[in-house]
């Protein structure tokens, strides 16, 4: 992709449900966080929440945000599906809103692709410094990240990261079928496929526990597993 001589636009999608207690500081973060000459544009998919969440981000009026509501709760590949729709830059970020991942990394995300480098960038936490992370969560990630590597001749540290970037045409050339958090091998799995280049940076990470609304679990590895294999056969 040859990148014209003017600012780039960076669309930031943030998929949210029932984050009540993090969503205005995440935005704020995302608000604030330099990106060069890119012109950020915010998108937030409400998937339904009920805690309140929707409440708060029916009071905000910022310029560059745009928050979308779902009826109801679809899951977060749903989610991103909508975001991408509705993405006008040529960059997009993957953000979530437990504010486990740190904006302050977009700089390492979008270096490698303005480079040329890369099509599409990971921020892996097994790079970086993960906090807290369990042991089962530890393993977990390893060990899907050790399937897709063998199945499908990668090098990765960490497929399941939340945190991802690409350049949009790569996102349009997918059609996105998976409506869970399994979405994340679903695009890795496609984007080996089509011999995108995927380049890793380290990132900051910082895990909460289920007593403070981590939704994901060692039950979703059994369905990342049986998408790894949907797509690889």
């Amino acid at each position: 992709m040859s990148l014209r001589k003017k600012p780039l636009v960076l669309s930031l999608i943030i998929p949210v449900y029932n984050e009540k207690e993090t969503i205005l500081k995440l935005i704020s973060k995302v608000k604030a966080t330099e990106v060069g000459d890119l012109k950020k544009e915010i998108i937030v998919i409400d998937d339904g929440s009920t805690d309140g969440t929707r409440e708060k981000l029916i009071r905000l009026n910022y310029e560059c945000l745009k928050v979308i509501f779902h009826p109801k709760n679809l899951g977060k590949g749903s989610a991103i599906k909508t975001g991408i729709k509705e993405a006008k830059g040529e960059v997009v970020i993957f953000q979530d809103a437990d504010l486990e991942y740190d904006p302050d990394d977009y700089p390492k995300l979008i270096k490698p692709l303005l480079e040329g480098k890369a099509d599409i960038v990971y921020g892996s936490r097994f790079l970086g410094q993960p906090k807290d992370m369990t042991l089962i969560h530890r393993l977990g990630n390893r060990f899907l990240t050790f399937v897709v590597n063998l199945l499908y001749n990668l090098n990765l540290t960490d497929v399941c990261t939340g945190s991802k970037a690409f350049f949009r045409y790569v996102l349009e050339s997918f059609e996105i079928e998976s409506s869970g958090f399994e979405v994340e091998v679903e695009l890795t799995a496609k984007a080996s496929k089509r011999k995108y280049r995927i380049v890793e940076v380290p990132i900051f990470y910082q895990a909460r526990g289920f007593h403070k609304g981590k939704k994901i679990s060692w039950r979703n590895g059994f369905v990342f597993l049986k998408t790894i294999f949907k797509y690889k056969f």
